[in-house]
């Protein structure tokens, strides 16, 4: 499986505090017509924490079947066990996920080794395509360049999101093997595909998945000039969605439009005001 191009990390739509389904369904089918090459749902960006096991499956099982074969469903089930990491990504299996979103195990900072055994026991036991994700300010650990590589040599383990905010990530990563590499961070995309990386696991693309991926399809050709234009035109929304926590800013936009409720699970709620009125000043800058 080719792995590049925009892959939408989809926000869970709550509606008095159970998942809205068929909000989730309209959001997909968004995305959908703008041609994006993948959703990821239950990453963080879709508050995958504060789901429970059957939420969890029916928002895969929901994209899967509004999506209907016409883009990549990669499905957010990673977890600090590994026992719940292999039976959440069995049941995404199941419900016809393509490939697996693992994040590195949060709050147990496992050595190297453990990573090395976590990751490859779910890749090993449950026979989907790994994304392996890295992403240190969530998880408190980094996963090393060197266990990268290592896992790499698994035929399961094809791809890593990288979401640490270090470019140079991409160049030791291709340095030391020939995984393939997604940004994970809106505001490095074409950083890092300058590099290398070959496309985004995005928060933006909720409401803007078709630039996106036209600026991740230029960059793709090798038509950097256009893709950087795009890129200037976008940075200010790929900033202050960051504000406050993810996903707080982007539902916070995206209820602006219309598209959902600005509804969250605690621990997270809703964004403040200064921060609002900032992000929606730079939406109307650039025309979101």
């Amino acid at each position: 499986m080719n792995f590049a191009g925009t892959y939408t990390a989809i926000v869970t739509p709550f509606n008095n505090g159970k998942v809205d389904y068929e909000t989730l369904g309209r959001l997909v089918s968004m995305q959908i017509e703008a041609k994006v090459d993948g959703i990821v749902p239950v990453g963080t960006t879709g508050e995958s924490p504060t789901l429970s096991v059957d939420e969890h499956t029916k928002v895969i099982e929901t994209v899967f079947k509004t999506a209907a074969g016409r883009c990549v469903i990669i499905a957010g089930t990673g977890a600090n066990s590994t026992a719940e990491a292999v039976h959440l990504t069995t049941l995404a299996k199941k419900l016809g996920a393509d490939a697996t979103l693992q994040v590195t195990p949060y709050y147990n900072k496992p050595t190297p080794e453990g990573l090395y055994r976590h990751f490859s026991t779910v890749a090993d036991e449950c026979g989907l395509p790994v994304v392996l994700y890295n992403v240190p300010g969530r998880s408190a650990i980094p996963i090393p360049v060197e266990t990268i590589a290592k896992l790499s040599a698994n035929p399961n383990i094809v791809c890593v999101k990288e979401a640490g905010g270090s470019a140079e990530r991409v160049s030791a990563i291709l340095d030391a093997c020939d995984i393939t590499v997604l940004s994970g961070d809106d505001s490095l995309t074409l950083p890092m595909m300058v590099l290398g990386a070959r496309g985004v696991i995005s928060v933006a693309s909720n409401i803007i998945p078709g630039r996106i991926k036209e600026m991740v399809d230029a960059a793709l050709a090798g038509d950097f000039i256009r893709a950087s234009s795009l890129h200037r035109i976008m940075y200010p929304f790929f900033r202050d969605i960051f504000v406050e926590t993810n996903p707080i800013p982007i539902k916070a936009a995206m209820a602006n439009k219309g598209l959902v409720k600005e509804e969250y699970r605690l621990p997270l709620c809703p964004i403040a005001p200064a921060n609002m009125e900032k992000l929606l000043k730079t939406m109307l800058k650039i025309g979101i």
